[in-house]
């Protein structure tokens, strides 16, 4: 038995459970057995996907059967170079490994594009992966090069990174609760070259958003917008989630699993507390289904028809693995496995017969735009790849 059939048989049994099907109308198969042909099923769809630096995975349209392919400038790039690489230290296949191999320098000019506050998603979750593999000089310097271009979109009276360059019109310095997802490639070419200056920005700028970005009930806003003469907000607003007010899921993924990765490397209780707040908030929302898989917004007024978005989920339960191992609250280990048993099952795992470089169907890209609606989308099968190495790492 290889290592993936018997890590999903092991983890089919511990969690097995029945997956609540609020929202959901299919009838699911959550067996060790089903769960193990199927994910082996669509690893190897992955590992067979044509190599091609101008055609990067990055979500599909199963009605038509289109996927849609980016370049290395889409803020998406970085991921499937980076499932490759989580695969092979999932099953120790080495196939897995040449194939990320031939994926991760496709990533490499990302790291002098000043023009993208994305440089930690497009390098590090390729460059990052890959470096936890192989100790390679060449990774260490594209990291430490993202980040110098990184640190070039700081603003010191804002105390933020710029996220956005479009819609000067509407917004003056943009700043998305997405970046601090972006910090980590900052905190680790600090750690990597030992230069203060990486980590020092990230910690302005995990600061800045502790102050600005949440409620009083600990929910985000997904954009913060300010003034680069007095460095103060001048609103508080959104682009992808339902309203201003409301509380867009995956934004409060970002969250979570920003600030406990920030305290990962500070030690900071502040970012510890916050992380703490934001996860309750969501692991007790009222409008969370029972199986963890989030509507898109908390707050859409079409809940219970609304759409889910299993990406929300993988980066929460990938956020709260982590967590759990810093607090031993038992509450996030709970929902965590939760999501991992739900979505190891023929409802969330893409059917075999799709050949497509994808694990997970229903993931919500940008609802508003209605863009990559209830979707296979990369990022997703990111977070739960890391998910289940952080399962297997407790």
């Amino acid at each position: 038995m290889n290592k993936v059939s018997f890590f999903t048989l092991i983890l089919g049994f511990a969690l097995l459970a029945t997956a609540c099907k609020s929202g959901i109308n299919s009838q699911t198969k959550n067996t060790p057995a089903t769960a193990s042909t199927l994910l082996e099923t669509r690893y190897k769809m992955m590992l067979e996907y044509p190599v091609d630096s101008l055609s990067m995975p990055r979500s599909m349209n199963l009605k038509s059967n289109l996927i849609k392919k980016v370049p290395s400038r889409d803020w998406t790039s970085g991921f499937f170079a980076g499932n490759l690489w989580q695969l092979y230290r999932l099953t120790g296949n080495s196939e897995y490994r040449k194939q990320a191999e031939k994926w991760t320098p496709f990533s490499k000019k990302e790291s002098v594009n000043s023009g993208s506050h994305d440089v930690g998603f497009k390098v590090y979750c390729a460059f990052g992966e890959a470096l936890k593999v192989e100790n390679k000089p060449e990774y260490k310097d594209v990291i430490i090069k993202g980040a110098e271009t990184l640190c070039t979109r700081f603003n010191e009276k804002t105390g933020a990174i710029r996220s956005w360059d479009f819609n000067k019109d509407i917004w003056e310095y943009p700043v998305i609760i997405d970046n601090m997802m972006n910090l980590e490639l900052l905190f680790e070419a600090s750690r990597l070259s030992s230069n203060k200056k990486y980590q020092d920005i990230a910690i302005k700028h995990a600061n800045t958003t502790l102050k600005n970005q949440f409620r009083a009930d600990n929910s985000c806003y997904h954009v913060i917008d300010y003034d680069t003469g007095s460095g103060l907000v001048r609103k508080k607003t959104t682009l992808q989630g339902y309203n201003d007010d409301s509380v867009w899921a995956r934004g409060q993924a970002w969250a979570v699993y920003g600030f406990t990765m920030s305290y990962r490397y500070t030690k900071d209780p502040a970012y510890l507390k916050q992380a703490e707040a934001t996860a309750q908030f969501f692991i007790t929302n009222k409008n969370l289904p029972e199986d963890g898989i989030p509507y898109w917004d908390f707050k859409d007024p079409s809940i219970p028809n609304a759409a889910r978005d299993v990406s929300a989920a993988t980066v929460m339960a990938s956020a709260l693995y982590e967590l759990y191992g810093y607090t031993k609250n038992k509450s996030y280990l709970t929902y965590a496995d939760k999501v991992i048993t739900t979505l190891q099952s023929d409802h969330y795992i893409i059917n075999p017969k799709i050949n497509a470089p994808f694990i997970l169907d229903h993931s919500t890209g940008n609802w508003p735009k209605k863009d990559e609606i209830d979707e296979p989308i990369v990022y997703a099968d990111y977070y739960f790849l890391e998910a289940l190495l952080r399962k297997k790492d407790l």
